[in-house]
Formats: structure tokens, C-alpha cells, sequence
């Protein structure tokens, strides 16, 4: 059976084994040396002060994201689904193993946090795709699920490839519509800060798509660029947080992303409900 972090995705990508090894002798308990030493290996950068071992920076202040279909799943006792869609960031490529891959972090998260129900995040994400690839799957691999939340994580391949920003932000644009009219919550997540990624010149201008989809929309935006860039701010760099092969996360990457996420999820889930007063 060929493993699925091992297949050949976006850009050129280097062969990762040298990686792996390393990622599994540092995912192992071992004493706390040896933590630091696994750590200065994997980064591309030292971690700052009081970020040595798994720790995640702080969480900044980020919009509040709009769970609708969600939380009254939720609060019915109704199981949680939520379908992680997106290219090899979501696949969980240069993890040590899928168990560290965000949508399996993710969903262990929001069940430690909400104890009282059961969430399932269904991992969709193909290696090397991008808004073009997903939403041709879009009905197949998303909406016959019928989850009440879809994470798009879309844009860097495209990036990468020098898409035409307008034919992107049709495509994601087309794709909201879809979800939404399957009654499903939205959630946009735009690119992580690596090398590669910032190399590409077009990379803002597809981030500053996604944005406008969202806002033009009405769904949520999870954007991994600016919570790697207030992170960058407060001393935590992005190699820190970045693969060998200089485009993925790293297991710790995929860690803190995927708890500020699940933080930001059930922030909205359990806000108070505010009733429009009578006229």
C-alpha cells in the first residue's frame, strides 16, 4: 500500500525521507535534551525565548468566524461533521504520520474541548490541487458527505503556478455558492509563510482574493498568513514553523495552526446568542 505522504506533489518537491526520519525520532518522549536537539534540528530558525519544545505562540485577535449550521448541529446533539478541503497542506504532507496532519489535530482538539459532543473532520485534501481540481470534486468529495462545515484551504499551488487571479477568485467564488446553497458553513484558509510560498509573486494578490470571496460572501476567513505573520511579530519566525522541503508545516506547524483554529471554532460555537430586540 503506497502511503500517502510519500506521493509526489506541487512544485518539484524534494524527497522527504531524510525528514521523516527525523520527524519520527523527534515525535518519540524522550527526555528533554533530547526535545531541544529534535527541535533545533527541525526549525529553520531557533525557536525564541519560551517557545522551546511543542509550545505554540500565543493566539492573536482574529475575527470571529460564522458557524451557523454548526453550532445548531451541535446543540441537538447532532453529530459534527466538517470536511477539511485543500491540496497537501490539508493531506498532510511532510507530517511525521497523518495522525499530525491538521484535520486529524483539528478534530482531536474539538472533541478534548467540547466533551459533550462528537465532531468527525473528514480529510479531503489531494496533493497538488488547487481551486480548479476542487471544485471540479466539489459535489463527490464535499457536499455527498453533507457536512455542516467546510474548511477550503485553496491558493497556494495556484500561487505557485501563476494563476489568473480573476479565473481563481471565480472558481473559490462559484464553490461558496455551492456550499451555501447545501446549507453548509464556510471557512476560507489562505497560505502558510514558507519559502516557496513567498517566493511566488502572486501570492498576496490571490491572498487579497480570498479575502474579498469572504467578505463579498459572507463566510469566514481562517487566514494562516497574517496569524504567521503576528506570530513572526512576537519573535516565533516562520521556519519555526516550516518543513525542510521549505513549503509545508512541519508537525508543529500543523499543531498550532490547527489549535488556533479549533480555538477560533469553538469560540464561535459556544458565543452567546444575540436576539434582535422587538420594535
Amino acid at each position: 500500500m503506497t502511503n500517502p505522504l510519500e506521493k509526489a506533489v506541487d512544485l518539484d518537491r524534494p524527497t522527504a525521507s531524510l525528514h521523516q526520519d527525523r520527524m519520527n525520532a523527534c515525535s518519540r518522549p524522550w527526555r528533554t535534551a533530547a526535545a531541544i536537539v529534535c527541535t533545533a534540528i527541525l526549525s529553520v530558525a531557533a525557536p525564541p525565548r519560551g517557545l522551546a519544545g511543542s509550545a505554540c505562540p500565543a493566539d492573536p485577535e482574529m475575527e470571529a468566524l460564522q458557524l451557523p449550521h454548526l453550532r445548531k448541529a451541535l446543540s441537538t446533539r447532532t453529530e459534527g461533521v466538517i470536511v477539511a478541503l485543500g491540496s497537501s497542506s490539508t493531506e498532510g504532507v511532510m507530517a511525521s504520520d497523518m495522525a499530525h496532519s491538521y484535520p486529524a489535530v483539528l478534530q482531536a482538539a474539538l472533541n478534548e474541548a467540547l466533551p459533550a459532543a462528537h465532531i468527525a473532520v473528514l480529510n479531503r485534501g489531494i496533493g497538488g490541487q488547487d481551486a480548479p481540481e476542487e471544485l471540479a470534486r466539489l459535489e463527490t468529495d464535499v457536499i455527498a458527505v453533507r457536512p455542516q462545515l467546510v474548511i477550503w484551504q485553496v491558493g497556494a499551488n495556484g500561487a505557485m503556478r501563476h494563476a489568473d487571479p480573476v479565473v481563481f477568485h471565480h472558481m473559490v467564488a462559484e464553490g461558496v455558492v455551492q456550499l451555501r446553497k447545501a446549507g453548509i458553513d464556510v471557512i476560507l484558509m489562505d497560505n502558510q509563510r514558507s519559502p516557496r510560498v513567498l517566493a511566488a509573486v502572486d501570492h498576496i494578490i490571490l491572498e487579497d482574493s480570498l479575502r474579498d470571496v469572504a467578505r463579498e460572501a459572507g463566510v469566514s476567513l481562517f487566514s494562516r498568513s497574517r496569524l504567521m505573520d503576528e506570530w513572526s511579530e512576537e519573535g516565533a519566525k516562520p521556519g519555526l514553523f516550516t518543513a525542510s522541503d521549505g513549503l509545508h508545516h512541519n508537525d508543529l506547524g500543523y499543531e498550532c495552526v490547527s489549535q488556533t483554529l479549533a480555538r477560533q471554532i469553538v469560540a464561535a460555537i459556544e458565543a452567546p446568542v444575540t436576539v434582535a430586540a422587538s420594535k
